[in-house]
């Protein structure tokens, strides 16, 4: 019995330790660093991109570096509840998606923001200009009166026409910093307007009072929407509360759930069901404005 015991610890410790040292080859590998490398630079890339466009001066390692230790965190407290390595596998799996959904988020809300601050500055730019104004002071003046994040978007545009950039390319590069149609049709208006002529002043104004009945339609129909839209994330995260509950008044019949064939088939179906129930909710309270 001694005997066996020992073979099957040497047996093993070998294994361990062969799984160990291919381990250690393989992720020493120049294809698995250039990979790794390959991956950080292009997170921190695009990081370092979104912030910029954001006016935010944070590193972006920082946000690379901080996204990772939550991963590992976050990770290692479902495994500790769970004790799953598929549960485990699929939360770090969603995390990694975390960072992209936060920035598209903050674009998101960055760019209706901009939006909602657009008929104001656009009306002071016609002001402006009405009272004899040069296109390159009414933009001035405007950047200094509007806050963020519109105004720190005009202050940019301003400054690269200080340096020597034409107002044209500066406006362009606008356009691809804030790709929102109301700004880019104003944008293409102040060009082709410096470029053929045309009464800019009654175009600019004209745009200012359409993005303002604009914006009360939308109004109206967010106001229309709420309570769907609460409903339906009432109806997504119920479940999930649910189950928590359940897994501390009862935890021997749910621990079936993440540790038995049948529980994984259920749970699965649960979560495609519960995410297409969303998905649909989201569809037919978004209306298209």
């Amino acid at each position: 019995m001694d005997d066996a015991f020992i073979l099957v610890s040497l047996v093993i410790a070998a294994l361990s330790t062969a799984a160990m040292v291919a381990f250690i080859v393989f992720a020493g590998s120049d294809r698995i660093v250039g990979m790794g490398r390959l991956f950080y630079r292009t997170t921190v890339d695009r990081a370092d991109t979104e912030l910029k466009d954001m006016f935010v001066t944070t590193s972006p390692t920082m946000f690379f570096w901080g996204n990772l230790g939550a991963l590992v965190i976050v990770s290692g407290i479902v495994e500790l509840l769970f004790g799953s390595v598929l549960i485990t596998s699929v939360v770090a799996g969603a995390l990694l998606f975390v960072p992209g959904i936060f920035w598209a988020r903050m674009r998101k809300k960055r760019f209706k923001k901009i939006e909602e601050q657009l008929p104001d500055a656009f009306m002071m730019i016609s002001s402006s200009l009405q009272s004899g104004a040069s296109i390159a002071i009414a933009l001035q003046t405007v950047a200094q009166q509007t806050p963020v994040p519109f105004g720190n978007e005009l202050s940019l545009l301003v400054r690269k026409t200080q340096i020597g950039v034409s107002l044209d390319d500066a406006l362009i590069e606008m356009e691809g910093r804030v790709p929102i149609d109301s700004l880019i049709m104003a944008s293409s208006a102040i060009r082709i307007s410096r470029e053929v002529g045309g009464n800019l002043i009654e175009t600019i104004g004209g745009m200012a009072e359409t993005l303002r009945t604009k914006f009360t339609m939308e109004g109206k129909i967010e106001s229309l929407t709420a309570q769907g839209k609460t409903q339906g994330l009432f109806m997504g995260f119920l479940p999930v509360l649910v189950g928590i509950g359940l897994s501390f008044l009862d935890p021997e019949s749910m621990s079936k759930l993440v540790s038995t064939t049948i529980g994984y088939v259920v749970l699965a179906v649960m979560v495609v069901m519960q995410v297409m129930g969303f998905i649909f909710i989201r569809k037919i309270t978004s209306i298209d404005s």
